[in-house]
């Protein structure tokens, strides 16, 4: 699988974190505010009801995210860092002010064995990509049948590790696949557009520890949405 599902599997992705209001802030700036043609939106909402988020606090979410409720815009702002080990770092953070957010990001690097990089200093390492996951129970019949399906819908790779099914796409077939998947019934567990590093950097088990640190510190941060590394 990909560094970035890797990681996050490592991690454990908290309850907290998967509904997050950022998450439908982000979905729903990117892609409009409608869950039925927005689908990252609709996954975000779907993982925010069943931890028994509130309606009314779904709705306005969504409406702070397409900036129709006349608060602060939420930014959605990138920080490229050196994390542990000399490991490649990107950050995603969505904020309404963006000199406390990279205040705190600088700190939770520093504290953590890592440093902030200057725009471009690590991007060029990484893709962005359609990432779609979902349990491999979930595939209708014949496993084979399905991937070949999901293939001619425009998926670039698809593997299956732990009983999990990760599809990755490029960022123009993303809405294909996921659409293709919404017409076999499958509902998915986590889909968006990620950063997944080009090649993945060989760490050894103190590294792997320093960096499972600054991502339990980053997932703490109310502003931080998202990371992705090189780590392998």
């Amino acid at each position: 699988m990909s560094g970035h599902s890797k990681w996050h599997n490592i991690q454990g992705r908290k309850g907290k974190q998967d509904a997050k209001r950022s998450s439908m802030f982000s979905a729903a700036q990117r892609g409009g505010g409608d869950p039925d043609t927005n689908f990252s939106l609709r996954i975000a909402i779907d993982k925010a009801k069943a931890v028994s988020m509130p309606k009314d606090n779904i709705e306005r979410a969504v409406k702070k995210g397409i900036g129709a409720d006349g608060s602060a815009q939420i930014e959605e702002v990138y920080y490229e860092a050196f994390g542990p080990g000399g490991t490649a770092v990107i950050i995603k953070c969505l904020t309404d002010n963006k000199n406390r957010t990279v205040a705190d990001v600088k700190h939770i690097l520093t504290k953590n064995g890592g440093t902030m990089g200057g725009n471009g200093s690590v991007m060029w390492m990484f893709e962005q990509c359609g990432i779609i996951q979902f349990e491999k129970s979930k595939i209708p019949g014949d496993t084979e049948l399905f991937e070949l399906e999901i293939i001619e819908a425009g998926a670039d790779d698809i593997s299956i590790e732990d009983e999990q099914v990760e599809i990755k796409t490029k960022v123009e077939n993303f809405g294909k696949v996921s659409g293709k998947l919404k017409e076999l019934g499958i509902e998915v567990d986590d889909a968006g557009l990620r950063y997944v590093a080009k090649e993945e950097m060989a760490i050894d088990e103190e590294v792997r520890e320093q960096i499972s640190r600054l991502f339990e510190a980053l997932e703490e941060n109310d502003d931080v949405d998202d990371y992705y590394t090189n780590a392998g």
